[in-house]
């Protein structure tokens, strides 16, 4: 199905481009999150006269990205986790984890935002991306202690 974005959606597209994308998706989740259009002639005109309001809209979740990134620069993550002799945590230090942790210092954030490239399963300094918006990328440097 073909449809017109009407947010900037991670690994789809940017506001106002057309898509194609499978039907049930765009059904199911697009459409009823008014995320997207179909497209059609009456939908193209429609798009055209709110196009400044999306950007609008648009224009204040990527300043609210970049304040959220200024405030991520301030903050390190220290976990406490039983391990072994070798290091080796019992378990690893997940995306809920993390997010848990941001909320406890009022940063929210979605698991969609958090790109972790190695799991995080001995004592040490890791570092993460955080990625509020198209973009807009911080990196964070967690570190893993012993209990």
């Amino acid at each position: 199905m073909e449809i017109i974005l009407t947010t900037n959606i991670k690994k789809l597209g940017k506001i106002g481009d057309l898509v194609n994308v499978k039907d049930g998706y765009a059904r199911n989740y697009l459409i009823p999150n008014k995320m997207a259009l179909r497209k059609n002639k009456k939908n193209l005109e429609h798009y055209e006269k709110i196009k400044n309001e999306i950007a609008e809209k648009e224009n204040k979740k990527l300043d609210e990205a970049k304040k959220l990134a200024n405030e991520l620069k301030k903050i390190s993550i220290v976990f406490n986790k039983e391990a072994d002799e070798k290091d080796q945590l019992y378990g690893s230090i997940s995306k809920k984890e993390i997010i848990e942790y941001l909320q406890n210092h009022n940063i929210k954030l979605k698991s969609d935002d958090i790109i972790i490239k190695d799991q995080i399963r001995t004592i040490g300094e890791y570092e993460i991306d955080i990625n509020p918006y198209i973009d807009v990328t911080e990196k964070i440097k967690i570190v893993v202690k012993k209990n």
